[in-house]
């Protein structure tokens, strides 16, 4: 499984060093608004509840927790920190989302 190297908040987003040699920054606003928490998302249906114009658009995660060895959970300056983030999500939406810029360390 891939996991982080190395995880740093910038000026642009959470960066994550993963251990296949990829880098990648998430977008603060970007990476909140994925949150698939219970607030945030129907747990039954997957219907969306978060608010998304609630959502600042300066907002930035402040800090970070390991779960496991399999995810993330970010504090956020809106106060939001019970999303978890597993690897698997976050390199789904690097393979799958231009709002999320890889570069190679090839």
């Amino acid at each position: 499984m891939t996991v982080p190297d190395q995880i740093d908040m910038t000026g642009e987003g959470v960066r994550i060093a993963w251990d296949d040699g990829r880098t990648c920054t998430y977008p603060y606003r970007y990476l909140r608004l994925q949150c698939a928490c219970a607030a945030c998302v129907e747990e039954m249906t997957g219907r969306p509840l978060l608010n998304v114009s609630a959502v600042p658009d300066d907002i930035i995660a402040v800090e970070y927790l390991s779960v496991g060895k399999y995810a993330l959970q970010f504090l956020w300056t809106d106060s939001h920190d019970s999303g978890i983030y597993p690897f698997t999500m976050l390199l789904r939406l690097a393979e799958n989302d231009n709002a999320v810029v890889c570069e190679s360390s090839d």
